[in-house]
């Protein structure tokens, strides 16, 4: 009789929670709680419901959600003949978005892919605003990831696809909030030209490098021009400063070790050709 008065209880708990249903629907309610009364204690292992740490339970009696919104973590009690749920998962799920032709403003067709980063924040509307959350969320993510990529030139495709992500994100969290959906993190993977493309970008760059090669390599001819003459009017200025320069040179064979013959000139004997 005390298990009978408790279930009791709690029946009239779960039925004062509920929407309205109606007087047809409050009969049927009463039946039902009749009926697992009479089939106690079988009847309870089919009115014990459990759902995990990372689960919500969206219960429907006579076709209406419950007042109060999801049920869980831990243990809740249904009707076994007018109730019906659905577990939601809140966990976070990444899916690929397929690689996607799209033609850039520059008119370049190029193949992007990504990956997408989403949970249910509210499992209420993620059940009764959709049929499937899932599915319209990846479709959803291929369609935004063209039409943000139409608006963009292969240049800005290729060095801003951390701006292209996060506006992926706030266009698709904005339009997935009516389902209780929370877009986390959007990613570009990988970009694909195509090979033609690829080879005229590749000789654009081996040109430009080679362009860049040949200044750098005039600049340092001009640089080294600029030390010689510095250089030369030095040694003008002081004769004995050629003599320590052929010393010098003389030094720097000599400690090569190689089998060079050097006739040493004495500077004296040129002096008069320097004169002149």
């Amino acid at each position: 009789d005390l298990i009978n008065k408790k279930t009791f209880c709690l029946m009239l708990t779960v039925e004062s929670q509920g929407s309205d249903i109606g007087l047809c629907g409050c009969l049927l309610v009463l039946v039902s709680i009749l009926f697992t009364l009479l089939t106690l204690p079988i009847s309870i292992w089919m009115c014990i419901k459990i759902v995990k740490e990372y689960e919500r339970a969206i219960i429907f009696r006579l076709g209406r959600i419950l007042r109060g919104g999801a049920k869980g973590p831990g243990l809740f009690f249904i009707l076994p003949c007018t109730d019906s749920f659905i577990n939601v998962d809140m966990r976070t799920i990444t899916f690929d978005i397929p690689p996607q032709e799209v033609l850039t403003k520059d008119s370049v067709t190029v193949s992007v892919d990504g990956v997408v980063y989403y949970r249910v924040q509210n499992a209420t509307l993620a059940v009764a605003n959709i049929t499937n959350a899932d599915a319209a969320t990846r479709l959803l993510a291929q369609t935004t990831l063209r039409n943000v990529l139409g608006t963009k030139n292969l240049a800005e495709i290729l060095s801003d696809r951390e701006e292209i992500a996060h506006s992926m994100q706030s266009t698709l969290d904005e339009a997935t909030d009516d389902w209780g959906i929370k877009v986390e993190r959007v990613e570009i993977k990988d970009v694909k030209l195509p090979l033609q493309l690829q080879r005229a970008m590749a000789a654009e760059a081996e040109a430009a490098r080679e362009a860049r090669a040949k200044v750098i390599a005039a600049e340092g001819e001009m640089n080294a021009s600029r030390a010689l003459k510095e250089a030369s009017l030095v040694i003008a200025e002081s004769p004995s400063a050629l003599q320590l320069r052929y010393l010098q040179t003389l030094n720097t064979i000599a400690a090569e070790k190689n089998s060079t013959i050097i006739f040493p000139l004495p500077i004296d004997m040129m002096q008069s050709f320097l004169t002149r």
